[in-house]
């Protein structure tokens, strides 16, 4: 009888490991479904986001060259034609995530080139206005941070307060350990014994660098005693190193 009952202990306690089991997958598989549903709705806001503001764009170009165009001229509809498609081209560049100066310059040098070889004086206005309106597409690049001069660079580098920086990126992840746990946690959650077997630290010295996380505001812990999961402070910061590491090395 007490074999029969022991034997039936165990078939329930490999019952709960394996539902223990499935419970985990469970979660790993809907906590990366939903950072990848996520991404995926946030990609596609910033599409619709960025098809819009091109919608409005192109009919500004609409709008300022056949309101303000000369009239009278034989070569309107060319000229019209013409710089519809420098214009667009121009444009186009907003659905970029990093316009380079070098670009800009050769759009506004390839503007310039055509003012110069106008044929006539009543020309003036109309290159005026495609002046104008390429300048607001420029205007409105940086407005959402997607082109900047390299002088205006080195400006906003100027001004980065170090202290803060050094308090709240770069001592944080300047160890091997915390950057291993950033990496995992931006994957899925993790328990205090996984990251410790993950990074091979125990008790005292795994809790040290998860508060210099924790006080970075990179992670955050579910409740006393729960999974470790990454902050949108932390995903940002990783990505930005992935992005740097990338173009480093290409």
């Amino acid at each position: 009888m007490a074999n029969k009952r022991d034997s039936s202990q165990r078939e329930i306690l490999e019952i709960k490991e394996k539902l223990y089991e499935m419970h985990n997958d469970l979660k790993r598989f809907m906590e990366k479904s939903n950072r990848q549903h996520l991404e995926h709705v946030l990609s596609g806001s910033r599409t619709n986001f960025t098809n819009a503001i091109i919608g409005h764009v192109l009919d500004d170009i609409e709008g300022g060259l056949e309101n303000n165009m000369v009239k009278k001229c034989e070569m309107r509809e060319t000229c019209k034609s013409n710089f519809t498609g420098f214009l667009q081209n121009n444009a186009s560049l907003i659905k970029q995530d990093d316009v380079h100066e070098d670009v800009i310059l050769k759009n506004q040098s390839d503007l310039t080139d055509m003012r110069s070889n106008a044929p006539s004086k009543q020309c003036e206005k109309c290159f005026s206005n495609v002046q104008t309106l390429f300048g607001k597409q420029v205007d409105l690049m940086r407005s959402l941070q997607i082109y900047s001069t390299d002088k205006e660079k080195k400006q906003e580098i100027s001004v980065l307060p170090d202290e803060q920086i050094v308090n709240d990126i770069l001592e944080p992840l300047s160890n091997r350990q915390r950057l291993q746990i950033l990496k995992a946690i931006a994957i899925e959650t993790k328990t205090f014994s996984a990251l410790s077997e993950l990074t091979g630290l125990r008790g005292g010295n795994l809790l040290f660098h998860l508060q210099k996380l924790l006080d970075s505001g990179m992670i955050l812990q579910r409740h006393e005693r729960g999974d470790y999961m990454i902050t949108d402070k932390g995903f940002k910061v990783l990505r930005s190193i992935g992005d740097m590491y990338s173009v480093l090395n290409s």
